[in-house]
């Protein structure tokens, strides 16, 4: 178990969304706040469920509704602050646990929205979004696949394009960001572009400044097996992703590839003194081949990060995990550390 965070009294409230009720989010929260391993966090979500996650962990802990964020400021250090959004469905504590649920899925993004026009508002530092289920959000009739879509779409100005945002899993010795995210194999090969690729290098450069890495050293890991073996395995290094490391070069970004993407992650990892990675950031070019690595390493200390976004947003590197849903033994490892993280960044 990490120690208690201990946080200067204008450090900035950050805001966690319970996420699906009928998962593990909760309970992690509730865990985290619990042990002092959160620092100064307002909960966005239901009262009764965050009551109830506490008796699943045999915690005793006041619950404090609030009616306003800014209330959390009058808040006893020993206390679990929830803000309830407008909008959200009423009787979720009743739902089963572990099972995919419309309801749930409407709660769950419901705290999404209220959460990000928070965080855009400045109203809480950053956005930690605690695990969702895509079936329940689906089954609710919300449009977007996920988190870092639904994000995107809220970030946008009203009649406005959306926002490049890309995907970063990060952990303490390894940092991905993605080109494509939840699409099947066949449709992310074709979302594969120059520009995707181009893009991609300059979110993840400008995001590095956040975290003390103004000239980061990106690596681009290749679509196709070897990197296509100069167009023997496919040509996309050669057409689409060796030029846009060209182009990126070219204004300054210290990026180099592309790499055969079955070595180019043992090559990044950050693993001192035996193991000072080579790189600090992979660039890869779909969900699976960026997100296994990392994963590898250690659930429990992986972050999600979304970048581009005018406020910051990170989250646990795991689902709701219905199987072990209320039985009080969830991990919330991750949800510190992306606790951790948020704050790092929410600091510049």
């Amino acid at each position: 178990m990490s120690a208690p965070v201990a946080t200067s009294p204008g450090a900035p409230w950050l805001g966690i969304t319970m996420g699906d009720p009928c998962g593990i989010g909760p309970e992690i929260v509730a865990q985290a706040i619990a042990d002092g391993r959160a620092g100064r966090c307002v909960v966005i979500g239901d009262v009764a469920v965050m009551r109830r996650a506490l008796r699943q962990l045999g915690r005793e802990l006041p619950v404090a509704q609030l009616h306003e964020l800014v209330d959390a400021a009058q808040c006893p250090p020993a206390c679990l602050p929830v803000w309830v959004p407008p909008g959200l469905p009423e009787g979720l504590v009743a739902l089963p646990m572990g099972q995919v649920n419309d309801a749930a899925g409407a709660a769950a993004a419901c705290c999404i929205e209220a959460g990000a026009r928070a965080a855009m508002a400045g109203r809480i530092g950053a956005l930690v979004t605690a695990p969702v289920h895509k079936e329940a959000l689906a089954a609710a009739g919300v449009p977007y696949p996920g988190h870092t879509e639904m994000l995107q779409a809220l970030a946008a100005a009203p009649g406005g394009a959306l926002p490049p945002v890309r995907m970063m899993l990060a952990n303490d010795e390894l940092r991905t960001v993605l080109v494509t995210i939840h699409l099947s194999l066949r449709k992310a090969i074709d979302q594969v572009t120059f520009d995707a690729v181009l893009q991609s290098l300059r979110i993840a450069h400008a995001a590095a400044a956040r975290w003390g890495q103004p000239q980061p050293r990106i690596a681009v890991a290749g679509l196709n097996p070897h990197a296509g073996e100069g167009g023997l395995f496919g040509d996309e290094e050669l057409r689409i992703i060796g030029p846009a490391v060209q182009a990126a070069r070219a204004e300054g970004i210290d990026a180099s590839g592309p790499y055969a993407p079955d070595t180019v992650f043992m090559r990044a990892r950050h693993a001192p003194p035996a193991h000072p990675g080579e790189f600090d950031i992979v660039v890869a070019m779909t969900h699976d081949h960026g997100l296994i690595p990392v994963k590898y390493l250690g659930v429990e200390q992986g972050v999600n990060v979304t970048l581009g976004l005018p406020f910051v947003r990170t989250s646990p590197d795991h689902g709701t995990a219905f199987d072990i849903a209320g039985k009080g033994v969830a991990d919330a490892a991750s949800l510190v550390a992306a606790v951790h993280m948020a704050r790092r960044l929410s600091r510049g």
